[in-house]
């Protein structure tokens, strides 16, 4: 007897909506996504996709209707809840275009909750694209299956950072200094990962971190790191350590 094939199958289209889902609800979609599902997926009438809204989980969905830009889209089931993720912040310096589109990519694909672009005094890129960073999270969620986007802050100076610094969150910041093996700083609750821009931070900037009763310098290994490089090591590491890596995944 054959088996019963997979429904949804593993090649359904993923999108993220940014509007509510819910039993029955009826999506319109116009733009690019429209143009996704008819014009390069060569999507017809009852063609399953899989849509998530960054609320309420993830949704089966059929094709009801293809117009010349649009498409009507009809809710069928309930997939999956909400993933509950991971209580770490990122707090990355922006580096240059290109690289720091891919640390919003890879933050996402990650597990990373917020990202928090923090301006430090070597810091080279003042002002950020925060539409084409968020474009790039959206896009990175939808390729690896995750049912919740990362918060992303609006650019904020390091000293106001530290100022207002929430009691109960670790901060472990990577020292090119040198610190503890990263390992032995990650304990159980809230976190966040500080990285510096490509210039390292200054001594006066190191000082003010280590002030903080909360934050713990680390070493990430005997090379130097770039930027990016950084924050993705640091992120799997903390990941493997207290994330939810040893979690079963639910595709």
């Amino acid at each position: 007897m054959p088996a019963t094939p997979a429904w949804p199958p593993a090649s359904t289209p993923r999108l993220f909506v940014d509007q509510p889902l819910g039993p029955d609800a009826t999506i319109l979609l116009d733009g690019p996504a429209a143009h996704y599902l008819t014009g390069v997926m060569r999507l017809k009438p009852g063609a399953p996709v899989k849509l998530f809204d960054d609320v309420s989980g993830e949704w089966l969905a059929e094709v009801r209707d293809v117009a010349k830009r649009s498409v009507t889209l009809g809710i069928s089931a309930h997939l999956r809840p909400r993933e509950a993720v991971p209580d770490l912040w990122l707090l990355a310096a922006p580096i240059k275009k290109g690289r720091i589109d891919w640390v919003a990519e890879k933050s996402c694909e990650l597990g990373v909750a917020r990202l928090m672009p923090v301006l430090t005094q070597r810091t080279i890129v003042d002002r950020l694209n925060l539409e084409r960073l968020r474009a790039h999270m959206i896009e990175a969620a939808e390729q690896c299956g995750r049912t919740a986007l990362p918060e992303l802050h609006e650019p904020i100076k390091l000293d106001a950072a530290l100022r207002d610094w929430p009691a109960g969150r670790a901060l472990i910041f990577a020292d090119e200094n040198g610190g503890a093996p990263f390992i032995e700083a990650v304990k159980p609750g809230p976190a966040a990962i500080l990285i510096g821009p490509e210039g390292g931070f200054t001594a006066e900037e190191r000082a003010a971190i280590r002030a903080l009763p909360q934050a713990v310098g680390v070493s990430l290994g005997p090379r130097i790191l770039r930027a990016d490089t950084a924050m993705a090591a640091a992120v799997s590491l903390w990941m493997a350590a207290a994330g939810d890596w040893g979690a079963p995944s639910a595709q």
